[in-house]
């Protein structure tokens, strides 16, 4: 998937890991880096959510928001994420959409 750069996101709605329910909306005049990965707890997925992780003060200086999405459902979200200290919100797409981008 090649990446979409100063695209505004589609209108959806998808669970996050707050038990919310996630919209472009709430972040309406903010920059997001939206990541999509394959699996939850995977070597290669956990190294970029970590990585995303130890850069959020940075990023949020920057006035970017992080945001993951992968097709795990909530509650392997919230173990993968309470088990790597992420601090930033994943979302399920059990479809593997990619949210239509």
């Amino acid at each position: 998937m090649t990446p979409a750069l100063n695209k505004p996101l589609p209108d959806f709605e998808a669970l996050a890991t707050s038990n919310v329910k996630f919209t472009p909306q709430a972040f309406a005049g903010q920059t997001v880096v939206l990541y999509f990965y394959p699996k939850d707890d995977t070597p290669g997925c956990t190294k970029e959510a970590c990585s995303f992780r130890d850069l959020h003060q940075d990023l949020l200086k920057a006035r970017l928001r992080v945001v993951g999405v992968s097709p795990q459902d909530v509650d392997s979200h919230r173990r993968f994420a309470e088990k790597h200290g992420l601090n930033f919100p994943l979302l399920a797409d059990p479809d593997a959409v990619e949210l239509a981008l």
